[in-house]
């Protein structure tokens, strides 16, 4: 590898792994890197999914105050997101990239109009369990955790971009401040990553390409602890924007990808 590439590479890695602690989509960064320095898509994807691991892990630690509390949310949605990532990584070797190229799109304007009427939303589930007596909020976890499930799935086979669902979901169904649920998220999207990359070791390691793993993981393992020293300061209001931002840049690379292979 030249070292100019090796500069490239970590230096996206170190911006992934710090937009991935605050929101995700660290992988519209690094993949386009990949991509223009000559690797291969599918190796791109595999090599770059699991150097991101790395940068999940210091994101969680990133955030560990922010867990707090958060531990009976943690044990109902993590098998959620573990079997949601299986279920993907499966999809990943049996389905065309084209199908969730289609539906991916579609997927993160859901997720931006959630993150956007958060607040109102977020008011009408609660006011719902008041008025209920709780009745109502048991409906609202098991349509949460289906909706983590199903964004488990989404991160296992598409994996770009899954914090931004993730965060839309949590802000609206789970108690707690949209740090909380950035906090959440990120132990989540660790889990689904984690399988995807377990995968990859099994069934896909002919495309792996360790010098480019071992770049991005070292450089965005200090990302991550950067990007949850700055996401845990925002207010609200920034961090909502943020994410707003950083979902359109990611909503616009999946249409230029999919208008591109039409």
């Amino acid at each position: 590898m030249e070292p100019l590439h090796a500069i490239f590479i970590l230096l996206g890695g170190l911006w992934a792994g710090t937009i991935n602690s605050v929101v995700g989509s660290g992988t519209l960064v690094t993949f386009p890197i990949l991509i223009a320095l000559g690797y291969a898509p599918v190796m791109a994807t595999v090599s770059n999914a699991m150097g991101l691991v790395a940068g999940g892990v210091s994101g969680v630690w990133g955030y560990r105050r922010e867990l707090v509390g958060m531990r009976t949310n943690l044990i109902r949605l993590m098998p959620a997101s573990l079997i949601g990532g299986i279920t993907g990584a499966f999809l990943l070797l049996h389905l065309p990239e084209s199908v969730f190229g289609v539906v991916a799109p579609i997927l993160i304007v859901v997720a931006l109009a959630m993150v956007l009427l958060q607040p109102r939303l977020q008011g009408y589930v609660q006011s719902r369990v008041a008025q209920n007596d709780g009745v109502a909020h048991r409906s609202h976890r098991v349509l949460m955790v289906a909706l983590v499930f199903f964004a488990g799935v989404y991160g296992g086979y598409f994996v770009a971009a899954q914090g931004i669902l993730l965060v839309g979901i949590l802000g609206i169904f789970m108690n707690g401040t949209l740090q909380n649920a950035n906090a959440v998220k990120n132990v989540l999207s660790l889990t689904v990553n984690v399988v995807a990359a377990i995968s990859y070791l099994l069934f896909a390691e002919d495309k792996i390409v360790w010098p480019v793993v071992g770049l991005i993981a070292v450089s965005s393992l200090i990302g991550g602890l950067v990007g949850s020293r700055i996401g845990r300061r925002l207010s609200p209001l920034v961090l909502r924007l943020v994410i707003v931002v950083l979902g359109l840049v990611a909503l616009y690379f999946m249409l230029a990808k999919l208008v591109t292979h039409s």
